[in-house]
């Protein structure tokens, strides 16, 4: 049987927020065994996918205690959602490692050559609607980092919840959280080159912050 499972070396990195490329792992992925989807839910018990073209919700295995579940899902799976339960009850989230990059080979060049007129446009938090779902898009220049997550008050300020897609060419990472609104308090969290964790990072080109005492940056 093809084995289409996560080795444990991996579940445990994405479970620390360690994970060299989360977006190859996480979300749906072709195997030699079918479209698997992998997911990492902090404090659930249990996640099911749930999509219109499915006959019920599939239930994923759990890999790790923190929140790793992977599991096989019909080809026909199309657009989905997860739904998580634990004792205190069930809430359900749309997966960010779903999505397509927002940010392409054009940008890549120009951001690579210094000549990209329009950098406030593409780095930074800017809601919009992708996919057909509304949320917000996170961009940050950052190329000697190992790993930037982005934290806030929409994640528990949890760094190993939403790591972001190195764009490799560029040093810049991107993410596209669903759900996320104006107003959100958000800020990078960066494992340097040498594997330490920094701290917390406001946004360079954030549009708006919060008052002093405070320094988040806030989605305008």
């Amino acid at each position: 049987a093809v084995d289409w499972r996560l080795s444990d070396v991996e579940v445990a990195a994405l479970a620390a927020g360690r994970h060299a490329n989360p977006f190859a792992v996480l979300g749906p992925h072709e195997t030699p065994a079918g479209l698997v989807v992998r997911a990492f839910i902090p404090n659930a018990e249990t996640l099911s996918v749930l999509a219109p073209n499915l006959v019920g919700p599939v239930v994923l295995e759990r890999r790790h205690d923190d929140g790793v579940f992977e599991g096989l899902v019909p080809e026909s799976v199309g657009i989905y959602r997860l739904r998580a339960t634990n004792a205190g009850g069930e809430w359900e989230v749309e997966d960010p490692y779903r999505f397509g990059p927002l940010l392409g080979q054009i940008d890549d060049y120009l951001l690579t050559e210094g000549t990209h007129l329009r950098l406030w446009d593409k780095l930074g938090a800017r809601p919009l609607q992708h996919e057909g779902v509304e949320g917000v898009h996170f961009a940050v220049w950052a190329p000697n980092a190992r790993r930037v997550s982005i934290v806030g008050d929409f994640n528990d300020w949890d760094g190993r919840r939403h790591p972001m897609r190195k764009r490799v060419d560029t040093g810049v990472w991107e993410i596209f959280l669903p759900g996320v609104g104006v107003g959100a308090h958000y800020k990078y969290e960066i494992i340097g080159p040498n594997g330490a964790l920094l701290p917390l990072k406001s946004d360079p080109v954030a549009f708006a912050s919060e008052l002093r005492p405070g320094t988040a940056s806030k989605v305008a």
